[in-house]
């Protein structure tokens, strides 16, 4: 039997979880292989790269496709689970999940075309997509792995210990140019009892001028009340620079204080702090480069 694709694995790997209790990765991988009835061949086989198998390969991006649209989520790094909508979805007894199906979830349509543009293609890398030149394609296909990064990433960073995502934290800050050295950085900043970090860092390597930082490890919103209290915590520093980082999101209301206060703070919540660490290469490695190249038309010029 040939290796099936990530669609296919889609509904059995949902149903492999419909019991409700984590199941890492590789159970399901190795599940869903003995289902398929791969042989050892198969399951050895690798994707081009040669940093992982296809099987694995496509149940993860199976996994990465149902976290999506809201049907399995991670409990911790390395695990699936499903959620209350994929036991609906399982309870609706559907013949095939595949995008198709998923798009009529809106969190899946966001992911699948974050710039609000029509998707009608699969955004998953493919070798034939009829309407999009391979250079189209190859974007896509970029930035569909680039996201699936930042959830991983982001899983990963709220599994830290407080510690370590204020190391997290100012690596991250000195890699975006502020704060001057990883040393100064790590002086001007303190643990917190609230599994984050407050500190002050420069805003440049010559000190000219100082931000308010504070970060947030949480997995539930923030609210007003905290970007009330760090607003009045600039105020009384007499500064009106100030960076709120947290690994989950902000609310309205939050946001909507910010635009009405003096000071000028800057939100960074989990999936744009994710992005800054891809950016700046904090907590990321490269795993594979591939050249795109041109002609060289100097180089062909025959002219004197």
């Amino acid at each position: 039997m040939a290796i099936p694709d990530y669609e296919t694995i889609m509904l059995p790997l949902l149903n492999l979880l419909s019991a409700g209790e984590p199941m890492s990765l590789d159970e399901a991988t190795n599940a869903i292989a003995a289902q398929f009835k791969l042989t050892s061949d198969e399951q050895a086989q690798r994707i081009p790269s040669g940093q992982s198998t296809y099987v694995k390969n496509r149940v993860g991006w199976a996994r990465t496709y149902l976290k999506k649209a809201g049907l399995l989520q991670s409990p911790k790094r390395g695990y699936v689970q499903i959620t209350d909508r994929g036991s609906e979805v399982l309870g609706q007894r559907p013949k095939q999940i595949d995008q198709k199906f998923l798009r009529q979830f809106p969190e899946f349509m966001e992911f699948v075309s974050p710039s609000g543009e029509e998707a009608d293609k699969a955004t998953m890398p493919s070798p034939v997509l009829s309407d999009q030149t391979p250079d189209e394609v190859i974007a896509r296909s970029y930035q569909t792995v680039r996201s699936q990064l930042s959830d991983e990433l982001l899983d990963t960073i709220k599994g830290c210990s407080p510690a370590f995502f204020e190391k997290l934290v100012i690596d991250l800050l000195v890699a975006m140019g502020y704060g001057g050295t990883a040393a100064d950085a790590a002086r001007a900043t303190q643990l917190s009892n609230d599994e984050g970090i407050d500190g002050v860092i420069k805003e440049d390597k010559l000190g000219l001028d100082t931000i308010y930082v504070q970060a947030k490890r949480w997995q539930n919103p923030v609210h007003r009340p905290e970007i009330q209290k760090f607003a009045g915590a600039l105020q009384g520093k007499r500064s009106r620079k100030g960076i709120f980082i947290t690994t989950s999101t902000f609310s309205d209301g939050a946001k909507e204080f910010a635009s009405t206060i003096e000071s000028h703070i800057v939100f960074i919540d989990g999936m744009k702090l994710a992005e800054l660490m891809i950016d700046h290469g904090v907590g990321v490695a490269t795993q594979k480069v591939y050249e795109m190249k041109k002609i060289d038309s100097d180089y062909f010029s025959e002219e004197s």
